[in-house]
């Protein structure tokens, strides 16, 4: 099992880590806010052709989401009480898991999926993981009960943490999921070339705006908390998130199964055959 702490697949423009560099002489604490606002600000991609059909045939709306007073677009495919929460991860969209939905509509599932804060035509510019789970939680209100749950990388971690805050699911299922928090700051640190006095005082920011300590919300101190059975989906390659962030979740679920892939990566995961074949296996056993 590889022994790597797990990354981001980012790349720093050169301008921002000069910004950073020079904040750094000017006030730590200005530094570690401005890192902050980055960390939380995902890229909007451009829709892949490939994700147009389910952008097109979803029935689409606007859901107002109170605890965090912004409204994010729901994309609603099938009209079957057998419902389905997708869940993107960051930088992503509400379409991004168009092969596993198109699949699930044709076993005669009904899916749900979302553009999470300031992610595709949701509104707001930050995000973090609180909000992606506030904005499960209220979609479980208007939607629900939702059956099952399928969440990639960053939506893996929010849905384990929505299940621990109450989400009620018969099964779920992570791919890509990322694990520990700090393990992810500190990678983002570490690209930014911060000090680390500046990494320290982030930390410092983020536990007093969230209240909690900064590994809370880590995918495997929540997966001990989640007593469904739960299918982790990782590919040994992904460079993204490496792979021992699912044998940690799994170690740490009391009902958890494992399936490990090769040279899927991190996102072409998500259209492979054999892998959405296993998730139906898993739904329907």
């Amino acid at each position: 099992m590889p022994g790597k702490k797990q990354k981001q697949a980012i790349k720093i423009p050169v301008l921002i880590k000069l910004s950073i560099r020079v904040l750094e002489i000017l006030s730590v604490n200005l530094a570690a806010k401005f890192a902050m606002k980055l960390f939380r600000t995902p890229i909007r991609f451009k829709l892949p052709k490939r994700e147009e059909e389910m952008n097109r045939v979803s029935t689409q709306e606007y859901v107002f989401i109170p605890a965090i007073n912004k409204k994010i677009r729901v994309y609603i495919l099938g009209e079957s009480k057998n419902k389905v929460l997708l869940v993107h991860g960051w930088s992503g969209r509400g379409t991004q898991l168009y092969s596993i939905a198109q699949k699930l509509i044709k076993q005669g599932y009904s899916t749900i999926s979302f553009d999470a804060p300031a992610h595709g035509k949701s509104t707001g510019k930050t995000s973090d993981m609180t909000e992606f789970i506030a904005s499960v939680l209220e979609l479980e209100k208007k939607y629900g009960p939702f059956q099952y749950a399928v969440g990639h990388s960053l939506g893996g971690m929010a849905i384990l943490n929505a299940v621990k805050g109450g989400l009620r699911l018969k099964k779920a299922v992570t791919i890509g999921s990322g694990d520990i928090i700090k393990d992810i700051m500190d990678d983002f640190a570490e690209k930014l070339g911060m000090k680390i006095a500046t990494c320290k005082a982030m930390v410092k920011q983020f536990e007093k705006e969230f209240n909690t300590t900064i590994n809370s919300y880590s995918a495997y101190i929540a997966a001990r908390e989640v007593n469904i059975p739960l299918l982790v989906i990782h590919d040994e390659n992904d460079t993204d998130v490496p792979v021992k962030a699912a044998y940690h979740i799994k170690d740490n679920l009391p009902k958890g199964e494992l399936m490990i892939t090769q040279k899927l990566g991190h996102r072409k995961i998500l259209g492979d055959k054999n892998v959405i074949k296993r998730i139906i296996e898993f739904l329907e056993e």
